[in-house]
């Protein structure tokens, strides 16, 4: 498989894409996506990156595996193509946004690219999926990939803010150095936990916009 990875993040991880776990993972993926319907498109599986430099990078945000609906997953956590049905999960989240930013608006459309080209990485564990099979392809070893992206942002760079939602989450950030970078945990946006009452309230929004003006930095523009 063609890796569609821009060249600084090419450069950034080309100690880990040399090692034969990643060239046995690329061919474990294209052995996939011949013989099932798996998500996202081929040239979308590294958009995450190719939508946030390395050198831009302010905020990431950890989700678990793309969505698994036919035209769904464009390659960021938690976003949709334009014309989805905004999902559950990002539904709640845009509720919060608008909680604790006091706007009152809902968008129509679930893609998050425009948070991505401000500098958010948008980072799934696993970063593709077969179609109605949620978590399908965890037994591949993106998750060591991404614990790698993860180790290397929190070594390499100061002062990102890292949004951790939900069990799953906050242990694949465990390894982030808290004295460094700022670390937000909550619940999940699921329906699930949000009904519960771990996700609305926790302001992780405008806590991350005051990080990044106290660090001189560009806040994020969430609505």
């Amino acid at each position: 498989m063609q890796l569609n990875l821009s060249p600084e993040w090419q450069s950034i991880l080309s100690e880990e894409l040399q090692k034969p776990y990643f060239n046995d993972l690329l061919q474990e993926i294209e052995k996939e996506y011949n013989e099932f319907t798996c998500f996202p498109p081929k040239d979308l599986i590294f958009s995450a990156f190719n939508y946030c430099d390395f050198s831009n990078l302010k905020l990431v945000i950890i989700g678990q595996d793309p969505y698994h609906g036919e035209g769904e997953a464009n390659g960021l956590c938690f976003s949709v193509n334009n014309g989805v049905k905004i999902p559950p999960s990002l539904r709640n989240i845009y509720r919060e946004i608008n909680d604790d930013l006091d706007h009152i608006m809902m968008p129509t459309s679930g893609n998050l690219n425009h948070w991505a080209k401000q500098g958010v990485l948008l980072l799934n564990a696993s970063l593709t999926v077969r179609k109605d099979k949620p978590n399908s392809h965890k037994h591949l070893k993106w998750n060591l990939f991404t614990d790698v992206v993860i180790q290397k942002i929190s070594d390499e760079k100061e002062n990102i803010v890292f949004l951790l939602w939900g069990t799953f989450a906050q242990k694949k950030g465990s390894k982030i150095d808290r004295s460094k970078h700022l670390v937000l945990d909550s619940g999940h946006p699921s329906p699930m936990s949000a009904n519960q009452g771990k996700w609305f309230g926790n302001k992780h929004f405008s806590q991350a916009n005051d990080y990044l003006k106290s660090k001189n930095k560009a806040e994020i523009n969430w609505v």
